[in-house]
């Protein structure tokens, strides 16, 4: 993997005149190594104060960040927001790296080694197969991006599975375009992982705290409406019923099906598998898309994510160990 040292253009890294970084408002020092990561800003503030005494706080763009420390274990954490979809998610986590990787007064990548990065996401999605209640926890381990933010970013598959399941799902949702339809043959869905250490930390953590938890593969997609099915404008979607499609789709992966809806796993995982970082993610679902049933109501199931998130943060910190650039 090729590796630009710089220095970096001030229009390829923007900062302030304090040297922050431009969305996010944070600088060198102002992030921990291990962060969750949420859609809604007003979720970081409930964390924050659950579980965390916070010595930094910024909040930009309605991109609100914390780090303190957790209450139940001193882990120095952050929590930052994505916002919602891939390509808002994309500019939080790269600001997140930059603060990591690049010295901020000279724009050039410091010397390796590098502290790993633990990243874990906890969201909310909706559940795709039909025996999923709402307020159920999904812990994703591969995931099928929809969306084309991790196609602008050369990864290499993380392992034969991850082609299989790319290529079933490629097949299905273009078979599934009517002929004759504008965009039949153009999706190009890529496939991204979980990393094992931040899979094992999130189901051994979910266990122990004994929450109703599934494992499986999760399907990021572009948007919320016609991205995922939801058929509510005077236009045709490209593909009907596509969470039957997905509940069905046999993805090569044994024992494996697609669990759940969500926005912003797929280009996670592919940059920080990328890079040689850690990442995971836990969401709660909200709804069944096969039953139409839905739960707003679900304040309780994401403080128990968020308690997974941490508790799994906190074994991988203890397993944490520097990574070298290739």
């Amino acid at each position: 993997m090729a590796t630009n040292p710089g220095p970096f253009h001030p229009a390829d890294i923007l900062i302030d005149e304090r040297r922050r970084l431009y969305h996010q408002l944070f600088t060198t020092g102002d992030l921990a190594n291990d962060i969750l990561i949420v859609g809604d800003p007003r979720r970081v503030t409930k964390i924050a104060d659950e579980f965390l005494d916070v010595n930094f706080e910024e909040d930009n763009r309605g991109l609100h960040t914390i780090t303190g420390s957790t209450k139940e274990h001193g882990d120095r954490i952050s929590l930052l927001t994505s916002g919602m979809g891939t390509p808002s998610l994309e500019i939080a986590l790269v600001e997140a790296i930059n603060e990591h990787e690049i010295d901020l007064e000279t724009l050039t990548r410091r010397e390796p080694p590098y502290p790993m990065i633990n990243i874990i996401r906890v969201g909310t999605s909706g559940g795709i197969q039909r025996e999923t209640e709402p307020g159920t926890l999904i812990i994703t381990d591969y995931d099928i991006g929809l969306d084309n933010t991790g196609i602008f970013y050369q990864v290499p598959h993380p392992d034969r599975d991850s082609k299989v399941l790319e290529r079933r799902v490629r097949k299905a949702l273009n078979d599934a375009v009517p002929k004759g339809y504008r965009f039949k043959g153009d999706f190009r869905p890529y496939a991204s992982r979980a990393h094992p250490d931040a899979l094992k930390a999130l189901v051994d953590a979910a266990q122990i705290n004994g929450d109703n938890y599934k494992v499986g593969i999760t399907a990021s997609n572009a948007g919320f409406n016609a991205n995922q099915g939801r058929n509510v404008l005077r236009i045709k979607p490209t593909i009907e019923d596509l969470p039957l499609l997905l509940e069905r789709l046999d993805t090569g992966i044994p024992g494996q099906k697609i669990e759940n809806n969500e926005m912003e796993a797929s280009a996670l995982f592919h940059v920080m598998w990328g890079l040689g970082y850690r990442a995971g993610a836990i969401c709660v679902a909200i709804a069944n898309r096969f039953h139409g049933t839905v739960n707003i109501n679900y304040d309780q199931a994401m403080s128990n994510a968020s308690r997974i998130g941490l508790t799994a943060l906190h074994d991988l910190i203890k397993s944490s160990r520097p990574v070298y650039s290739p």
